[in-house]
This record gives structure tokens, C-alpha cells and sequence, in this order.
């Protein structure tokens, strides 16, 4: 592997205008294909198997057309303290905004809620639901004024008007200041770490390069793989962070080689042989976890890990032939003033900051990995209480009118009224299709827990019914998932006495069946991925304690982030200082990308700390002595790619979507712990203990691993041969 990559390293500096030239063909070609594809289509939220999808299959069935994925709004009005919208002038005020509503031209119906008989028992609130032609996402600009200054006009009755729904949506996302606050971050750092400019932002135009080619790729793909909208946003997270930190790698050992005396086409080959090693295998296990989400289930997790894959694959091609190739156009622009006069060796034994923390660890292991873990272990405890949702409009700030409109329906109406669980009745087959639908609404509505039913709708045929069911309980109150489990386990007695079937779905039970589809598939996920990069890590460092230590390790420090994740969004503490205004159950899915996402990441500082190591046991050093030298070269290049990451996602803290919000603070701190704790604390405490049993392997199982080399030794013999040739020496006065 190494001697490989050494080619291709050489091949692309002495190649450079070709390679330039071939990523700006690639760059514009997905582009123009960007350009020219049809718009993505959003196919919405499926999760097959779940009892809620095949309610919602059903109803799409029987009700062909009845549950097409048109915006909708629900417009709350609330009446003055002490008045009632039922007042002549602010029923007036409604039922003209109502009418002025459904004279838009993308919109469908817009129902009075006076006829409706939607208001609640004491007369102060009422609500119109606003249904449109299209999905949320084909809004027009002028269809979104016209709600807005419909709902200005109603305000200047005296009423508090507010709205939610999917009409309500900004179309917003991960984006835009989120991604510029942590690109400046991490040029503060590269420079920082590096002292040159040059040798910052060449990881950032690489990295840039990488996200634009990804991102178009997926944009010109969207249409005909069906990818939707939001499948983009973790592939530019992933990619801008892994693209920085893949390109750091390679240009820390280049200015590592030159300072030792080589030659820049030299240096660069080596760089891309040896560092180049490292982030084929620290890309491969970040693939390995995010292609691994597909075990979950989930369509849209799949396209997603899927997508953030590609963009991971395509950061670690621009490393291993674009960054060796600028390395050729600029090879003396990266090094520091000092190194770019005429060859200075640079002290082997010379101590930075990673030796002096090194030789810390090393003369006391014992109670840093005591400390170590159990501080990981006390931040893990709080996720023994962890409760999973999916957060809606009650974990908006309360300045949004989606939250207010949330709070307004719930206090007029009740709190189960903002999540009504959806009953879908098959009669299929029965004689008495409308006797059974009403035996069946008379049943669950006698379960406690229920405030209200409506009467059931029937499709055309008639062997189909709907009716809504309200509960009492919040949709993310725990009673609330007991109540779906109770009206689920009543369906054996009731389907025999009635003959017909039916099932419970909508938004409220949808999501209660996402949790419980995401706990049971967390193990064998985590099963699938540890294991193969267990398998991967053996075959790179050759021992079978190190693969271990670090699945323990990462295991370690998800566990103490998810507990993080708990201790903020869900107890609240220290969320105000998030601008977290509500707390919630955390989103379903945060453990399953905390795993995938983190798993990968944590094997990238942990392949490029261990890669050194293992190289300088392996050039004759004893284990002590390795694990200096690899924190000697590496600790300020990880420290520098961990903060690089930390600062990419954690600049999403800043965004206003609660689930954005939690998922850039979730793996902020999963990497902050992972690689400051795990990898440089527990890490080398552990090293220090096993000695050389940590790079222990079986005669028989070395005899079977195939050998990757990537700790570059074949490169070394060859560098102990003759000096580099007279071209390298011309090379290195450009």
C-alpha cells in the first residue's frame, strides 16, 4: 500500500497541470450536471416495516389521492383576554381572512372553522387549516406573502393570530453561516498550526474542492437516484471536515520530510506513501460506518450515509492526487521561513508539546486511564434515562409563530390536540364495513387516555374507514406511548368480535415507531461496524489488543457524548446558554448518527496516532519509546484536526432547527471527547500498560493477515538508498 501510494504521490507532483487539470474537468462536468438535472424530488419520510407505514400504505391504497403531500397551514386565532372569537366582530375578522386565504392560486381549501366546528369549548381560540395544491418545498415566494400578510391583517383586529404546519417551513437547513463559522475556525487553527498561509488554506481550497464536487455530484444525481432535499447535508458536514483534516495530514508530513532534508518531489511522495496510508484506512472506516447505516432500515439514513460516503471517498482521492499535486505548483509556499533556505535536518529527539505529554502519561498510566474512564463513565450516566422522539413545533424558540401557534392550540384545545393518532379500520371482506368502523371507535374511545373521536370517513368502496383519535398527553409525553401500546393491544379482542382489522399511524405514532425501530437496530448496527473495523484495524497495525482498545474507547466516548446530549437537551442543563428554550425527548435518530458519524471520525485521529507508533516500533523502537515519537509527530496534527472538526460542527449549534442544533452539539462534543480524551489520554495510559503485548499477533493469524505496509517501511529501506536524483534537486528551487 505504501510503496504504492509513494507512486502515485510522485506521479501526480511530476504530473501536476494534468491532475489540476482533470479535478477542475471533474468540477465542472457534475456542475453542468447540477445544473441541467431536474429538481430533487422529496419523496417524504418512509421507514417500511413499522406498523405506521403500513397504515399510511393502506390509506394511499384505498384513498387514492386522499393523502397527497400538499403544504398544509393551520391558522390559530385567539381572542383578547375576557372575549371570545365567537364575538361578531372577531368572527368577522376570521371568516375574512379565512376567504382571503382561499383565493391564492397554489392553494386548495381553506376551512372556516365556524363551520368547521373548529373552536374550542370556551370560545377563545378557533383555527383554520389551510390546504395547498403543492408540496412545501414548490411553495412560491408570493403564495408565502399572502399567508404572511393575511396573518398581519388579522392581527390588526386585536386578535393574536399565529400559524404551523408544513407551509410554515423556511426550506432552511444546515447552511450557509454555519459552514463560514466553521471554515474561519479552522483557518485560525491551520495557521496556527502550520505558520504559514499557504499552508493553511491549501487544506481549504482542497477541501472546498472536494465538498463543491460532492455536492454537485449528488445535486445532478438527485432526480434519477431519488434523492431528497436534506440527503446533501450531512455530505458537506462530513466532507468539509474530513476533506480539511485528510489534506492537514499529507502536508504535516511533507514539511515533516523536507525539514528532514528531502527533496520536494521526494518529500511529497513520501508524505502521500505514508500519511497517504493512514487516510486510505481512515477513510475506509469512515465509509465502513456510514454505508453500514443501511442495517437501520431507514431509506432516507440510507441515501444519506450513503451520500456522505461518496463525499468521504472523494476527500480522500483529492489527498492522495490533488493536495501532492499543488504540493508541486508551490512545494516551498507551505514551509515555514525558516525551512525554506538550504536543507536544515531537523532534531529527531528535539521536544515539542505531544512528547512532554507523552512522557506525562507514560510515567503515571495507571491513574490517567482511572481518571480517563471514569470521568467518560460519569458523563455516560445520564444516558440510562435517555427517551427518544422525534422534537416538532414545542421545541421551536418560542419566538417563531410555529411554536406559539403550538402552545395556543394546546392551551385551547388540549395537549394531546397537537398530535393526533390516526385510526385506519380495513373492513375488507366484512359484511357490515360501517358496524364494524363504529364498534371499533367505540372501543378505543372507551380506553383511557382518549379525550375525543371523530366520526370515521369512508373511502368509496366503504371497506376502508379513517377516524382521528386525540389523546390527553402531549405527542412526546411518555403516557402517550403507552396509550399506542394499549389501543395496539386491544386489537386481538376487538378484531374478533368486529372481523375487521386496523391500525394505528399518523405523526404522533409514526414517531413513537421510529424510536423503537432505532433501539432495536442500534446493536446489530453497532455489531456490523465495529466488527468490520475491527477486522480493518487488524490487517493496518498487525496486533490484536489495539483494534480492541479502540472500539472500547469509542464505545467509550459516545456513550459520554450521548450522556452530554441528555444532560442539555433533555434535563435543560446549560441549554439556555445553547438558546435551547424547550427540552425534549432527543431525536430518534441522534444515537444512530452519533455512532456512525463518531465511529468513523474517532478511527481517523486513531489510524493516524497508532500509524506512527506502529512505524517507529516496527524501525526498532521499544513500546515506550514508539509511543513518544508517534505523539512527537502527530499529537499537534490531531489536536489541530480535532479542533478543525469541532468547529465544523459545532458551528450548526448556531442554527434555529432544534434537530440541526442537537446534532452539530452531539458530535462537537462526541470528537472533543473522543480525541482529547480517549485518543491522547486512554490511548497511550493503555499503550503504556500492555508494552509490547500491544502490538502482539498470532504466528498463525500474521501468516493469514495480508500485509499493507502502512507504516512505510519498504519506502524507508528505499530512502536509505542513493540521494535523490538531479531533477528533485531542480524541483526543489521552483
Amino acid at each position: 500500500m505504501a510503496t504504492f501510494l509513494y507512486r502515485v504521490g510522485r506521479l501526480a507532483f511530476r504530473r501536476r497541470w494534468y491532475v489540476a487539470l482533470v479535478w477542475a474537468a471533474v468540477l465542472a462536468a457534475v456542475g453542468l450536471g447540477a445544473l441541467k438535472a431536474p429538481g430533487a424530488a422529496d419523496e417524504g419520510f418512509s421507514m417500511p416495516g413499522i406498523e405506521s407505514q403500513k397504515a399510511f400504505d393502506l390509506m394511499e391504497e384505498r384513498f387514492p389521492g386522499a393523502t397527497a403531500d400538499g403544504a398544509t397551514a393551520r391558522v390559530v386565532f385567539v381572542a383578547p383576554n375576557g372575549q371570545k372569537v365567537t364575538a361578531a366582530d372577531h368572527k368577522k375578522a376570521v371568516e375574512d381572512t379565512v376567504a382571503g386565504l382561499a383565493d391564492g392560486s397554489q392553494v386548495a381549501t381553506a376551512v372556516n372553522p365556524f363551520q368547521a366546528k373548529a373552536v374550542s369549548k370556551d370560545g377563545t381560540t378557533a383555527y383554520a387549516t389551510v390546504t395547498y395544491k403543492v408540496a412545501a418545498d414548490d411553495l412560491t415566494d408570493a403564495s408565502k406573502e399572502q399567508l404572511e400578510h393575511a396573518l398581519d391583517a388579522a392581527r390588526d383586529s386585536g386578535l393574536t393570530v399565529d400559524a404551523g404546519g408544513s407551509a410554515m417551513a423556511d426550506g432552511g437547513g444546515a447552511g450557509g453561516a454555519a459552514e463560514l463559522i466553521g471554515v474561519a475556525i479552522a483557518a485560525v487553527v491551520l495557521l496556527v498550526t502550520f505558520g504559514s498561509l499557504a499552508a493553511a488554506g491549501l487544506p481549504l481550497l482542497t477541501a472546498l474542492i472536494g465538498v463543491g464536487v460532492s455536492m454537485a455530484t449528488i445535486l445532478a444525481l438527485s432526480h434519477a437516484l431519488g434523492l431528497s432535499t436534506t440527503t446533501g447535508t450531512l455530505a458537506m458536514m462530513l466532507g468539509l471536515a474530513v476533506g480539511i483534516d485528510y489534506a492537514l495530514f499529507v502536508v504535516s508530513r511533507y514539511r515533516e520530510e523536507r525539514a528532514n532534508g528531502r527533496a520536494p518531489q521526494e518529500a511529497t511522495a513520501l508524505a502521500v506513501g505514508t500519511a497517504g496510508s493512514a487516510v486510505v484506512f481512515a477513510g475506509l472506516t469512515v465509509v465502513i460506518a456510514l454505508a453500514g447505516l443501511a442495517v437501520v432500515g431507514i431509506p432516507m439514513l440510507t441515501k444519506m450515509g450513503l451520500a456522505a460516503a461518496g463525499a468521504v471517498v472523494v476527500a480522500v482521492l483529492v489527498a492522495l492526487t490533488l493536495v501532492p499535486a499543488f504540493l508541486g505548483f508551490w512545494p516551498n509556499a507551505v514551509l515555514r521561513r525558516k525551512d525554506r533556505g538550504p536543507r536544515r535536518i531537523q532534531e529527531e529527539a528535539k521536544d515539542n508539546g505531544g512528547t512532554r505529554w507523552a512522557r506525562f502519561v507514560l510515567r503515571r498510566p495507571l491513574p490517567v486511564l482511572i481518571l480517563g474512564v471514569v470521568g467518560l463513565g460519569a458523563l455516560a450516566l445520564p444516558m440510562t434515562s435517555l427517551q427518544l422522539g422525534m422534537p416538532g413545533d414545542e421545541a421551536k424558540p418560542t419566538s417563531t409563530t410555529e411554536r406559539r401557534a403550538y402552545d395556543a392550540l394546546a392551551e385551547g384545545f388540549g395537549p394531546g390536540f397537537n398530535g393526533p393518532l390516526t385510526v385506519v379500520v380495513d373492513a375488507k371482506g366484512d359484511d357490515d364495513a360501517k358496524a364494524a368502523a363504529a364498534a371499533i371507535s367505540k372501543d378505543i374511545g372507551a380506553t383511557k387516555g382518549i379525550v375525543s373521536v371523530s366520526p370515521a370517513r369512508f373511502n368509496e368502496a366503504g371497506d376502508t374507514a379513517v377516524f382521528s383519535v386525540v389523546p390527553s398527553t402531549a405527542p412526546t409525553d411518555e403516557k402517550t406511548k403507552d396509550l399506542v401500546t394499549a389501543i395496539r393491544g386491544e386489537r386481538p379482542g376487538i378484531e374478533s368480535e368486529t372481523g375487521a382489522t386496523y391500525e394505528v399511524t399518523g405523526t404522533t405514532a409514526l414517531n413513537i415507531d421510529i424510536s423503537e425501530k432505532v433501539q432495536s437496530a442500534l446493536v446489530p448496527y453497532l455489531i456490523v461496524v465495529v466488527g468490520l473495523a475491527i477486522v480493518l484495524l487488524l490487517v493496518v497495525f498487525r496486533s490484536l489488543l489495539v483494534p480492541l482498545k479502540a472500539a472500547l474507547g469509542f464505545l467509550l466516548s459516545v456513550l459520554a457524548s450521548l450522556g452530554a446530549v441528555v444532560v442539555v437537551f433533555q434535563e435543560g442543563h446549560g441549554a439556555g446558554l445553547l438558546g435551547v428554550e424547550t427540552t425534549g425527548p432527543i431525536m430518534s435518530l441522534m444515537p444512530i448518527f452519533l455512532v456512525g458519524i463518531v465511529f468513523g471520525l474517532a478511527m481517523d485521529y486513531e489510524v493516524f496516532l497508532l500509524s506512527r507508533m506502529r512505524e517507529a516500533y516496527v524501525h526498532g523502537e521499544t513500546s515506550h519509546q514508539a509511543v513518544t515519537s508517534g505523539f512527537r509527530h502527530s499529537a499537534r496534527v490531531v489536536v489541530a484536526a480535532a479542533l478543525i472538526m469541532i468547529a465544523v460542527f459545532a458551528g450548526f449549534i448556531g442554527e434555529s432547527d432544534s434537530m440541526i442544533k442537537m446534532i452539530g452539539f452531539g458530535l462537537a462534543s462526541a470528537v472533543l471527547l473522543d480525541a482529547f480524551v480517549v485518543r491522547m489520554a486512554i490511548v497511550p495510559a493503555v499503550l503504556a500498560l500492555l508494552g509490547d503485548k500491544a502490538w502482539w499477533l498470532p504466528t498463525w493469524l500474521d501468516r493469514i493477515l495480508p500485509r499493507v505496509d502502512v507504516e512505510g517501511e519498504a519506502l524507508t529501506r528505499a530512502a536509505a538508498g542513493p540521494e535523490p536524483a538531479p531533477a528533485d534537486q531542480e524541483a526543489a528551487r521552483v
